[in-house]
């Protein structure tokens, strides 16, 4: 009789030729001796096969770990993938298993599970079935047979790519009618209808109403599956109270709300006030070094306040679109670069045009080309400036760690100032001899 030493080598071995057939074998298992199976493999070998599971077969297969097992699994896999295994855990394992993610990842994961009041995502279910698009066809009526057992629906099947991506949605006529080679890309339906997860709840369930459906994918930016809603979810809000678990676990309960108490409040507010008091001191100084030339000529003055003012506003139309990205996680990590040369390329457009109008109406008022020529240059430098640190205070910000609709504004307004005084009365300056 082979002993488990002989065996061990062989069961890997078999693991690593061809994942997704191990898959199957181990869905088809009872969890407990599926989980031992997992256990028993070396780490990188177990997070490769963990991640190739349904995830809610997986999830069950983690939920009694021990914790060594636990800290090296976490180790390993991405935020997204341990996203999905927390929301399928129950609230004991979830409680578990996060004291063995680090808090940077913890933040991640955050956003991936903190969706807004009234959104799908509070509504959606994460029980469906999503199989791998070089899934052959007899190995997919196999997978969908056993999950059905296991009291996962199968009314609707959905294809992912190697990412998690939604790649199409398989008919079981078209699968039963398939050649048993044949891959679910091949075989599954690309023109799949789907709800982004921040969706408004009654947009989505006009829509389903509409189209006469029962159910649809709820994917991210990504286009990530989530997990499918349904009606009676989008009615009843099931999950509304697993979300506030979730939040509570990772902290979001410590930020401020709408209805926080004062004391509160004014602890989150007013070292950010401090800091705008200090701020403004910075550019009260820029003005200051300034002195003599303003004291010269004291039309400068006056157009001190139109500087600060359209950079402050070109700033946060910037700010506004980045902040709206990031809550919608349409930022990508490899698109932050593009995005703020974009931004940049904005504000030389705006700055070039507004600086010119700027420069025309000095011109007209006061009779000096030159001056014209003063406010239009420091408008155009203030207008660029403000569009790459709109863009770009945000993302640093979040990187830091630090709320970014709490501290952004205050930044920017900083910056704009700073820079436009620097630039308008540098210029001011340089043609002060013009000026005269």
């Amino acid at each position: 009789m082979t002993d488990n030493s002989t065996l061990l080598p062989l069961v890997r071995k078999f693991f690593e030729n061809d994942l997704n057939a191990a898959a199957g074998i181990l869905e088809s298992m009872p969890e407990e001796e599926a989980a031992r199976a997992v256990k028993s493999l070396p780490i990188p070998l177990a997070v490769r096969i963990v991640k190739v599971l349904q995830v809610s077969y997986a999830a069950a297969l983690l939920k009694d770990a021990d914790d060594q097992f636990l800290i090296e699994m976490t180790s390993h896999l991405d935020p997204q993938f341990l996203a999905s295994i927390l929301m399928r855990l129950p609230p004991e394992s979830r409680e578990r298993m996060s004291k063995h993610i680090s808090g940077k990842i913890k933040g991640q994961i955050r956003e991936f599970l903190d969706y807004p009041e009234g959104s799908i995502g509070r509504a959606m279910t994460t029980d469906f079935i999503a199989l791998k698009m070089n899934t052959r066809a007899e190995e997919a009526v196999e997978k969908i047979r056993l999950l059905a057992k296991k009291r996962y629906p199968s009314s609707y099947v959905y294809v992912v790519d190697e990412e998690g991506r939604l790649a199409g949605v398989l008919n079981m006529r078209d699968l039963m009618l398939a050649e048993p080679h044949q891959t679910l890309d091949a075989i599954s339906r690309k023109d799949y209808f789907a709800l982004h997860c921040f969706t408004d709840r009654q947009d989505a369930a006009n829509e389903l109403a509409r189209r006469k459906f029962f159910a649809a994918p709820v994917v991210d930016s990504d286009n990530h599956i989530l997990g499918i809603v349904k009606a009676e979810r989008m009615i009843h809000g099931v999950q509304e109270e697993a979300s506030k678990d979730i939040q509570r676990m990772f902290g979001a309960g410590a930020d401020e709300r709408v209805f926080s108490t004062i004391p509160f409040s004014l602890k989150k507010r007013l070292p950010w006030l401090h800091i705008n008091l200090a701020t403004a001191f910075l550019a009260a100084a820029v003005v200051a070094l300034f002195e003599g030339i303003i004291a010269k000529l004291t039309i400068l003055a006056v157009f001190l306040p139109v500087v600060a003012g359209q950079g402050g506003n070109a700033g946060a139309q910037s700010l506004a679109v980045v902040m709206r990205g990031i809550v919608m996680r349409e930022i990508p990590k490899d698109k932050i670069f593009p995005l703020i040369y974009k931004e940049g390329r904005i504000g030389t457009v705006n700055g070039a045009v507004i600086g010119a109008v700027t420069a025309l109406v000095a011109w007209w008022w006061y009779g000096n080309p030159v001056l014209g020529l003063v406010i239009g240059l420091g408008m155009l430098v203030n207008l660029i400036l403000a569009g790459l640190a709109g863009a770009s205070i945000p993302l640093i910000m979040k990187k830091m760690g630090i709320d970014p609709a709490q501290s952004s504004s205050i930044i920017l307004t900083t910056v704009t100032d700073v820079m436009g005084f620097l630039a308008f009365l540098g210029f001011a300056v340089l043609f002060q001899n013009y000026l005269v």
